[in-house]
């Protein structure tokens, strides 16, 4: 033993860092992400792969968007589809995995009623069709009274976490649990500080609502559902338990803790169903199989009357979305890409299946019992054993490990197995190649992690001159920039997951490449949308012209990088880029859990907005007026003066063309003609400002700003605007 007592402690060594891992004192990231993917592995192996029919999916997809319209629809139309599902198809309860946190104003009730207060308040014929059309238009009202009496569980979700401050919008339902309901045992469940729930008249019309948070490993993945939420001191369940609890008429839920007080959370009582849960109360999602594990029916079809009613008849029917634009894809064990109504699916049919695996509380005194006995065991005989015998003992070891692992999952229950078939193949491979260095790679693997999530100028400049530089919350005169794909839910239908991938791939290393060339730091990605900003970390006194400088390379890479996309296969996009300056926040904001650095303030809010105008004055590019102020040696085209969704105060809008010195003589007249008519439409001198853009229209007929100028003109020349008209245009979306 002497001869191998190097061997021996550093085996130890290793053993003592899964133990500490094990219990819970230590993390090792790898062992981490490898237990997520055995969990994984047993998961896709062992799943039914049937179709679930008892659950019904009724799909707001695209199909439903085309025919029906944009979402949110109009309140009466839920309604309609209320009533169909209960008393055409005799459904046994409907969850909702949306939710209504806005008044419906569609109907046009609200204007009317201010008609009746104001102009026409002494018509009483006007007022008295009102008072009959009322409950008719008021379609809260309307969906309001389709839910009375009816299993209508509605969704929400909390946001923020303690310490933290977070908006409240909407009516929470009733909690289902008090805080003294787990005075007897240990629990875990987050606070939360917030949420954003279904506005009040709904609310208080269904039978009850569940939250639908979700709760994602580090690795992004969602494997489990929070079944409860703690805020304010009480207790709120999830859309899935919610609607199983509708189903058997609200029984109550009770909390188990098998050894009694002071024991850890182990199930949720529901009837006769014991759901299985950890100390947090988060249950483990039990994956049917692929998206489609349970029939989806178009929203369109059921409005439309095109199902027929043996189809849905005592289902359990969850409204949710697939649509890519509505934003409710999860990544997931069995997919990158999954619905997100479909996990309440799989949970709701799990609950009735008794079949929800459990991880007990036990489980990590399994797996400490396991790496001291394999562990110990190898560490002493492996440096006694030649080459053969140690391979098969290794072998024999981590075999035995997995089968009791294999036989406790078939029995439902979920032991932690990476750090067994990770430690024992490395006390094997250390012993056979002595001196391997294992902590050097390490470091290295760490080196390459903290490279791909810190930007490269922050490293430069940490490393650089540490004592100077912060990433705490400052005040800061920043620009940025905001742009996405025009149309993009449209050209995502047409392509398959992997060929949106690759899409959206070479989209956005293409336009990040160009943001890092001129200086900038890139936010985030928002699905399609890219947010990235200039004068931080680093201070960047020309941060205006380096933001334009890169939006107009943008443009210009579009061109190339169309006729490669085209090549492929892929259809034709446009960009939309929205530039504005301004003082902002920027730092490290989020959570105690997680942080970012990031920008914000009105200037960031103002950028976004301007890139969603680019749609209505055809063009690339829309800059605010405080980045105009910020640049010289520019030919601006001035866009409009604009009042957008969110401030009170308008803002001039323009166009960046280029440097001065590289544009020939006749654009640079056309962008003076234009800015002359702008300048003759504000002074109301309708004539002068149509014989301009009819100029203009005579060079460039096909340039859809001319026309949508020339429209506003003809119809001011036909109904002036009001006496005091200020040449804002005013826009109520985003």
């Amino acid at each position: 033993m002497k001869k191998h007592a190097v061997r021996i402690i550093i085996g130890c060594v290793l053993l003592l860092l899964f133990l500490l891992h094990g219990a819970g004192w230590l993390q090792l990231r790898l062992v981490q992400q490898l237990e997520l993917w055995s969990y994984d592995h047993r998961l896709l192996r062992t799943m039914p792969t049937t179709v679930d029919d008892r659950i019904v999916i009724i799909d707001i997809d695209e199909k439903s968007l085309a025919e029906i319209g944009r979402w949110p629809w109009s309140r009466n139309q839920v309604a309609r589809m209320v009533d169909l599902l209960f008393d055409r198809y005799q459904v046994a309860v409907v969850g909702f995995d949306v939710v209504f946190a806005e008044p419906d104003t569609s109907s046009g009730l609200r204007e009317l009623e201010a008609l009746a207060r104001g102009a026409l308040s002494k018509e009483a014929g006007f007022r008295k069709a009102l008072a009959q059309s009322r409950g008719r238009l008021d379609y809260d009202r309307l969906l309001a009274s389709r839910f009375k009496g009816r299993p209508v569980v509605l969704g929400y979700y909390f946001a923020g976490d303690t310490g933290g401050t977070s908006l409240k919008s909407g009516l929470l339902p009733s909690p289902v649990l008090e805080k003294n309901a787990f005075d007897s045992g240990v629990i875990h469940i987050p606070v939360k500080t917030g949420y954003g729930a279904n506005i009040q008249i709904l609310q208080k019309a269904a039978a009850t609502a569940g939250h639908f948070n979700p709760d994602p490993d580090p690795d992004g993945v969602t494997r489990r559902v929070p079944m409860l939420q703690q805020y304010n001191g009480s207790y709120y369940e999830s859309l899935s338990l919610a609607v199983l609890r509708a189903m058997f008429g609200y029984p109550e839920i009770m909390p188990g803790f098998p050894g009694g007080s002071g024991s850890m959370l182990e199930w949720l009582q529901v009837a006769d169903l014991k759901l299985p849960v950890d100390s947090s109360a988060s249950a483990l999602i039990p994956y049917r199989g692929n998206q489609g594990s349970f029939p989806y029916i178009s929203a369109a079809d059921i409005l439309k009357g095109r199902v027929s009613t043996e189809t849905l008849e005592g289902a359990i029917i969850l409204v949710g979305t697939t649509a890519p634009g509505l934003m409710d894809l999860r990544s997931t064990p069995v997919s990158a890409v999954y619905a997100g109504v479909e996990i309440h699916a799989n949970m709701i049919a799990g609950m009735l299946d008794n079949s929800i695996r459990h991880a007990p509380t036990y489980a990590r005194g399994a797996e400490l019992a396991s790496l001291l006995v394999g562990g110990g065991l190898l560490i002493l005989l492996l440096p006694l054993l030649g080459p053969l015998w140690s391979l098969a003992l290794t072998i024999g070891v981590v075999g035995l490990s997995g089968l009791i692992n294999y036989l406790a999952w078939r029995s439902g229950l979920v032991l932690p197995l990476a750090s067994q078939m990770t430690l024992f193949p490395i006390l094997y491979a250390f012993n056979a190649s002595y001196g391997f260095l294992v902590e050097s790679r390490t470091k290295r693997q760490i080196t390459g992690l903290f490279g791909q999530y810190v930007p490269p100028q922050i490293v430069q400049t940490m490393s650089k001159d540490p004592e100077n530089f912060t990433m705490a919350a400052e005040a800061r005169e920043m620009t940025v920039l905001f742009t996405d794909v025009v149309g993009f839910t449209s050209i995502a239908e047409k392509l398959t997951p992997k060929e949106l991938a690759t899409f959206m791939n070479e989209y956005l290393t293409a336009m990040t490449a160009i943001i890092y060339e001129h200086g900038g730091t890139v936010d985030k990605y928002i699905g399609d949308a890219i947010m990235a900003f200039w004068g931080a970390p680093l201070h960047d006194p020309d941060h205006a012209l380096h933001a334009v400088q890169a939006a107009l390379a943008m443009r210009k890479r579009m061109v190339s990088l169309q006729q490669e996309m085209t090549v492929q296969g892929f259809p034709e996009i446009k960009i939309g880029i929205g530039v504005n300056s301004g003082t902002m926040r920027v730092g490290n904001m989020g959570s105690s859990f997680r942080v970012a650095y990031t920008v914000m303030g009105d200037a960031v809010n103002l950028a976004s907005r301007l890139e969603g105008l680019t749609r209505q004055y055809d063009t690339w590019v829309i800059t605010g007026e405080a980045t105009r102020g910020l640049i010289n040696g520019y030919v601006w085209r001035e866009l409009d003066l604009v009042r957008v969704k969110g401030k009170n105060e308008p803002v001039a809008i323009f166009e960046p063309c280029g440097e001065e010195s590289l544009l020939d003589e006749q654009y640079k007249g056309d962008i003076l003609t234009f800015n002359d008519m702008v300048i003759e439409y504000r002074k109301q001198h309708w004539d002068a400002a149509e014989a301009l853009l009819e100029q203009l229209i005579a060079c460039k007929p096909d340039r859809k700003l001319y026309q949508f100028y020339l429209k506003r003109v003809h119809q001011y020349l036909q109904e002036p605007p009001a006496a005091d008209w200020d040449g804002v245009c005013t826009f109520t979306t985003k």
